[in-house]
């Protein structure tokens, strides 16, 4: 694996060099054709016993220099202090067409940002990011990726005794908002610098000619935060832990844990069992990104100099979301132009979608059925709704919408199953796979992945994969252990 070290060039300052911890008798769970050649790797290496060493931390490749970052971060809006990888240990990067990609294993052991903690990661909730992961990258959402889980029978400690693994995470950067809050915090501007400017010369070289690089970078971070966001809502996804230590520079979904996607509509929903006063739910999530962009900025000022400055690179976060989600939702309903009365059609459908708790993604989904000049075939779309006339009286609005534009049927369906996805990661789909790879068959895992990787495609055999939730899903929880 020809890795190179671009992050471990920084100052000493910036991580602890240490090795992996050996994970007894590993074994390959899965992995990401996709994301492993986007590494140029041939996917079926990666069931081979070299590589499982490699991925589980028992050995590791002739230039690596594995490193563990320190950062802060404000946890649930309270500064939290010095945190750092406590359970991931950054191997390097490897060159592709689009730029380094680096490889990082979550899980491989105690590090000295561990706080306590035992620096491992259990399957299930490996098997939880390495999906999401993956499913976000094939709905279109900026995200880091997942390559492979590697597994082992070493018991692990959380509520109740559970097996290890390791999952091998990619991204072009690792770098969070809390990287830069830390020399902050510490009245540390000559790292400060040493990391921004860092940032903009790999990331963002364009910025380096702008009058103020660091003003720049700023307003970048905020435009792609609040792009990534509305893409979020858009596919009813909530992350449940949006601290700023897991917000990326890059503006990439970053540190799956207690996420989950919508099913029954309600704006406040909270996915992670441990967020007791909703900060996290799917309705605060665009006002925190934005609360995550004001710490960023603070943490930047001393580069930046001129509050105003500042001010108005931060002004861009809420005409970003906007333009943005504007955008995703006139896609999601065929629209093909632009109105000033959107935002209304807009409101009225997620009232009643919240009134009568319509599932998420199949509602859009069914939405494309919609025939414009006979209301009498709207019974699959009415019969998702307990109060069928309050959706008669939104499909009048939009039906008016699509004829002021000359709406087809048949390009519009077209259109809309292309951004509309039929599957996504459903709690208890990924409970079914955690259950099955528990038991030691991994197929569900592989199964699962390759449906989720085809998101917009009808894949008519797999059909129970976008079925509503059973009923004991209902007691499904996830938390920050997750």
């Amino acid at each position: 694996m020809p890795l190179a070290n671009t992050f471990a060039a920084l100052p000493p300052a910036f991580y602890t060099r240490l090795m992996p911890t050996p994970l007894p008798a590993p074994y390959f769970v899965a992995a990401s054709a996709p994301a492993a050649r986007l590494i140029g790797l041939d996917p079926a290496l990666l069931a081979q016993p070299d590589y499982v060493e490699l991925l589980s931390g028992n050995s590791v490749a002739e230039r690596s220099l594995p490193l563990a970052a320190v950062y802060s971060g404000h946890q649930f809006g309270v500064w939290a202090g010095q945190l750092g990888d406590g359970r991931a240990i950054l191997l390097g990067d490897i060159a592709t067409a689009s730029g380094p990609m680096e490889l990082q294993l979550k899980g491989a052991g105690a590090t000295p940002y561990s706080r306590m903690g035992d620096g491992r990661a259990v399957l299930r909730s490996s098997i939880r990011e390495f999906l999401c992961s993956e499913a976000m990258a094939a709905l279109g959402i900026p995200t880091s990726r997942a390559l492979a889980i590697m597994g082992s029978n070493q018991g692990i400690v959380r509520e109740t005794v559970e097996t290890a693994a390791v999952v091998t995470r990619m991204a072009p950067s690792f770098v969070r908002f809390g990287s830069f809050e830390h020399w902050y915090a510490r009245k540390k501007p000559a790292e400060l610098k040493i990391l921004a400017d860092y940032v903009i010369d790999s990331f963002y070289p364009q910025l380096r000619d702008s009058a103020n690089p660091y003003a720049s970078l700023l307003q970048e971070v905020c435009t792609r935060t609040a792009h990534m966001i509305a893409h979020w809502q858009a596919v009813g996804f909530m992350h449940g832990v949006m601290n700023t230590d897991n917000m990326s520079i890059l503006g990439l979904t970053l540190d799956y844990g207690p996420f989950g996607f919508m099913e029954a509509f309600d704006a406040e929903h909270i996915c992670n069992h441990t967020d007791s006063q909703g900060r996290y739910s799917y309705a605060n999530q665009p006002q925190v990104g934005h609360r995550n962009c004001h710490a960023l900025g603070q943490a930047l000022l001393p580069l930046i100099g001129e509050v105003p400055l500042a001010q108005a690179a931060l002004d861009s976060y809420e005409p970003a979301f906007a333009a943005k989600m504007n955008e995703l939702l006139r896609a999601k309903l065929g629209l093909r132009t632009e109105q000033g009365d959107d935002t209304r059609l807009f409101d009225a459908m997620f009232a009643v979608m919240q009134a009568n708790h319509v599932d998420f993604t199949n509602f859009f989904r069914a939405l494309g059925n919609l025939q414009l000049h006979a209301p009498d075939s709207d019974a699959p779309l009415r019969d998702m709704f307990i109060d069928r006339p309050a959706f008669d009286a939104w499909a009048v609005q939009y039906r008016a919408r699509l004829l002021a534009e000359h709406s087809v049927d048949a390009a519009r369906k077209l259109a809309m199953d292309q951004v509309n996805p039929k599957y996504v990661l459903r709690n208890y789909l990924a409970q079914v796979a955690i259950d099955k790879a528990q038991q030691q068959d991994y197929a569900e895992v592989a199964q699962l992945l390759a449906v989720l990787q085809k998101p917009f495609d009808e894949q008519p055999e797999h059909q129970h994969y976008a079925a509503l939730p059973p009923d004991w899903a209902s007691h499904l929880e996830v938390s920050c252990s997750s």
